[in-house]
């Protein structure tokens, strides 16, 4: 007890009485309930009371908007959650450099609309905007449809600032878009999980926000025609920014494609669409329902609902789907997906209790075995036991050396990463 009041007495001294707080109910990771809540208001402050935590042997959890807390395993331990919400400065919008250094707390919608002031954006559109936070999404690597043109995060990421368990502030990369110098910590710290480190500032290059866009739509009849559709689209001439295909058990599968131009450029790629299609017809659509579909696939889950981050070779989406028409007659799972034209998707699966944990293993087993993953996002408390991840492949020790070389003592969110990390 004197232990934990003097480490309590050292975290207020810190951030100040205020900034620290008991946990609530909704502060519980996975189930694990913390000690201690701590807000710190800059870099130095957070830096500091880590290395406090990792000096008294406590288990550190860093949140952001706590969007996506049950992404991951499990955590071993979670003593202290270090929350980044105070950190929410735009430090430096570098306009006509297309670049801009943002706090890891701020908000992806709040940095969206300073921006868009300069009539510019991060091209990236990720899961629940006004709530997610930048250190959060590129903590769990989050991406949307748009990565299609613009890449991920990990290719708009030009420089990162995190604090290491030791209290040392370590920064890479730099405010241009061509910095190839030194050692490329933006990108391994981008979907670590924040297991080597919390992310407190990262630096982006821009693009510009074009004013004109349109969200079509087009339907075929099975799987094999999609496909075909797919390809034929990849290999011509339209510049569309982003590419994506919903599907459900016993629907007909949708296709969206949104086009980013001048008025004239939007009708000139619809035409275009229109000779790659043939005789199949398309109509406009509602981009924002379109393109924040994915999150509807996390509202109103279930008892016995599973939502899970998949991959597979852009060539065998349709195999990949009549797999799942395949669960969805034997094994009496409904199921729906959206899958980006890159391969990378989500997957909703609805199931009994009984059928869940073996269905899910696999179907796990069946995407790497084609070269793809299945990581495991939501998932009812009676499988929480089931890995998140799976195989990791051979890069697992050169992992292992990675988290040890950065946390030897394990203090960041041990056991929630690939291979227990």
């Amino acid at each position: 007890m004197l232990e934990t009041q003097s480490i309590r007495e050292e975290l207020a001294a810190i951030v100040g009485t205020a900034n620290l707080r008991a946990p609530v109910a909704q502060d519980a990771v996975l189930g694990v309930v913390p000690q201690f809540i701590v807000e710190p208001e800059t870099e130095k402050q957070l830096a500091a009371a880590l290395s406090c935590a990792n000096n008294a042997g406590l288990a550190v959890i860093p949140r952001g908007g706590g969007t996506k807390m049950e992404w991951g395993n499990r955590p071993k331990r979670a003593d202290l959650i270090l929350s980044t919400s105070r950190l929410n400065r735009i430090i430096e919008h570098a306009w006509a450099d297309l670049t801009v250094t943002v706090e890891a707390g701020c908000t992806l919608q709040a940095l969206q609309s300073a921006l868009a002031t300069h009539g510019q954006r991060l091209a990236f559109d990720g899961l629940w905007p006004e709530r997610a936070t930048i250190g959060g999404v590129l903590s769990t690597n989050d991406s949307g449809a748009l990565r299609l043109r613009f890449g991920s995060l990990r290719d708009l990421i030009i420089g990162v600032t995190i604090a290491l368990p030791d209290g040392t502030l370590a920064s890479s990369g730099g405010k241009v878009v061509k910095n190839v110098a030194g050692y490329d910590l933006p990108k391994l710290a981008t979907g670590a999980l924040g297991t080597l480190g919390v992310i407190t500032r990262a630096v982006f290059r821009l693009h510009p926000l074009c004013p004109n866009s349109r969200t079509v739509a087009f339907f075929a009849t099975n799987w094999d025609e999609m496909q075909s559709k797919l390809h034929a689209i990849q290999d011509s001439k339209l510049a569309h920014s982003a590419f994506q295909i919903r599907a459900a058990a016993g629907k007909v599968p949708e296709a969206n494609l949104m086009f980013e131009a001048t008025e004239a450029g939007l009708s000139a790629q619809t035409a275009c669409l229109r000779t790659v299609l043939g005789a199949t017809s398309i109509s406009e659509t509602s981009s924002l329902e379109v393109w924040r579909a994915r999150e509807n696939l996390f509202a109103n889950l279930q008892e016995h609902s599973v939502v899970a981050k998949i991959s597979v070779l852009p060539s065998e989406i349709a195999k990949t789907v009549q797999w799942l028409d395949g669960l969805h007659t034997s094994a009496h799972i409904s199921w729906q997906a959206i899958i980006q034209a890159t391969g990378i998707g989500f997957l909703r699966l609805d199931a009994d209790a009984s059928t869940l944990p073996k269905e899910l293993t696999a179907l796990r087993a069946q995407f790497e075995r084609n070269s793809g993953s299945f990581v495991l996002l939501h998932r009812p408390e009676f499988l929480r036991s089931l890995d998140a991840w799976g195989d990791p492949g051979d890069a697992l020790p050169l992992m292992r050396a990675v988290k040890h070389r950065l946390d030897g003592k394990n203090t960041l969110n041990p056991g929630r990463f690939v291979g227990g990390i």
